[in-house]
């Protein structure tokens, strides 16, 4: 729905806002966009996620409803940054991704709590069944790529700044990270599930590559990157390809699809995998920065 959303690529300049060559604010606008496609994938994942998840919760703490209508509210604004072929930056757009970080990042705490507060602290039992503990992180990192987004959009297209640093090679080592965390939250619970399928190893091995030639690439800072672009394109395709192997193993559990209503809730999480292929969109935008960087 995103690539609906952002519509047909932008082949010209843009309008009067700069007088930066044409050509120039179209490879801003285009990396931002990306950007945009990336976020929509992470919010659209942590709405879907922490909806049925805190459903099975039964919503006993209010608070859980937070992430339910900020989420709502950053895939709203990404998908809008993602159809918004203009050069100019949206002060309610940033305002909205803001306050996704910002609630990721309080979410951590609640969930760092949920699982302190359990018998015996913070073992591995009460990682695996409690609150999952990186999960609310997603939100942040949503946050983060729509608000980068709009930076970018902004920035002057012969060297994008991001916090007074590159925003090429600053992104890059950002996804990196973000890469990181994911692929820990994801061998974590796949640990859980005492990896019975070998289809289970691969968010613990291909996503730790990507993230690893990303990183090499935040440092070198220059360059085109043909294997690290195929290595999250791969990422990406991992990513989609997940909600499949969640879907039948769904249908592997007692009742299958016909038990929806319990199975899904119980079974793996259908909407996570998709974290993956968002990561991975910010990721190519990082690399596409990079190379204008070189080309300016």
């Amino acid at each position: 729905m995103t690539w609906f959303a952002a519509g047909r690529p932008q082949h010209s300049g843009s309008g009067p806002r700069r007088h930066f060559h044409p050509r120039s604010d179209v490879a801003n606008t285009n990396a931002a966009q990306r950007l945009n496609h990336g976020s929509t994938l992470l919010a659209a994942s942590v709405l879907l996620d922490s909806g049925l998840e805190h459903y099975r919760g039964q919503y006993f703490n209010r608070a859980m409803y937070t992430p339910v209508l900020v989420s709502s509210a950053v895939l709203a604004s990404s998908l809008h940054g993602a159809g918004d072929a203009g050069a100019r930056s949206s002060r309610v757009r940033h305002a909205v991704q803001a306050l996704a970080g910002l609630t990721g990042v309080v979410g951590l705490g609640f969930h760092a709590y949920n699982v302190g507060k359990r018998e015996g602290g913070y073992r591995w039992e009460n990682l695996f069944y409690a609150a999952p503990i990186g999960a609310p992180f997603a939100l942040t990192l949503a946050g983060v790529l729509g608000g980068a987004a709009e930076r970018v959009r902004d920035a002057d297209p012969r060297d994008a700044l991001l916090l007074g640093l590159p925003a090429g090679p600053l992104l890059a080592a950002g996804t990196a990270l973000g890469l990181a965390g994911t692929v820990g939250e994801a061998g974590l619970l796949h640990f859980r599930g005492a990896y019975h399928n070998p289809a289970m190893f691969l968010p613990v091995s291909v996503p730790p590559l990507a993230g690893a030639l990303l990183a090499w690439a935040a440092v070198r800072g220059s360059g085109r990157r043909p294997l690290t672009r195929g290595w999250l394109w791969a990422t990406a395709a991992l990513g989609l390809g997940g909600v499949g192997f969640h879907t039948y193993g769904i249908s592997r559990k007692m009742g299958g699809w016909r038990n929806w209503s319990q199975n899904l809730l119980s079974g793996p999480p259908l909407p996570a995998p998709p974290a993956f292929t968002g990561l991975a969109l910010a990721g190519l935008a990082a690399l596409d920065l990079l190379e204008r960087r070189e080309h300016a």
